[in-house]
């Protein structure tokens, strides 16, 4: 994807507190174009990754609706929901379905969040979810990283 909008998406959870936040900063090449942070209660850090990059699609879809977009995440849970789960969610009604035909369907947790996450990427297929490490020095996800972390006390 060249000229593609790079966008870091992060999220943060306080288990102590049950509150979480949730940042993205958009970067085209080396310049930061915008940033967005929030913070809310949830249950898990998991919830806040996925609602990380609802944010950063809704963004896009209202602010660079043509735009490409690489949105990059250092959720293997998300980048694996967006490129494999949500599609067998979606054909499964919404439900987790095991092999064993006589086993209950499960919930999804977030299952609101991640239809969101369906219906926003599927009306924008040029936006792309990609996994990066870490914690390991890439700008935009330390930015995000901070941001989302730093969202958390607003709320305390």
């Amino acid at each position: 994807m060249i000229d593609a909008l790079h966008v870091y998406a992060d999220g943060s959870f306080d288990a102590a507190s049950y509150s979480g936040g949730w940042a993205f900063v958009v970067m085209d090449a080396d310049r930061q174009f915008h940033a967005a942070a929030g913070a809310t209660t949830g249950s898990s850090n998991n919830t806040f990754e996925v609602m990380s990059v609802v944010e950063a699609v809704s963004w896009l879809a209202s602010e660079a609706p043509s735009a490409t977009a690489l949105i990059w995440t250092d959720s293997a849970h998300v980048v694996e929901g967006c490129s494999r789960w949500r599609h067998i969610w979606r054909g499964n009604g919404w439900k987790r379905v095991r092999a064993n035909s006589h086993e209950r369907r499960r919930p999804i947790p977030d299952v609101e969040l991640w239809q969101e996450l369906d219906a926003l990427l599927e009306l924008n297929p040029s936006v792309r979810v990609q996994l990066c490490k870490g914690h390991s020095g890439i700008v935009g996800n330390e930015i995000a990283d901070a941001a989302a972390r730093a969202a958390i006390t607003s709320i305390r």
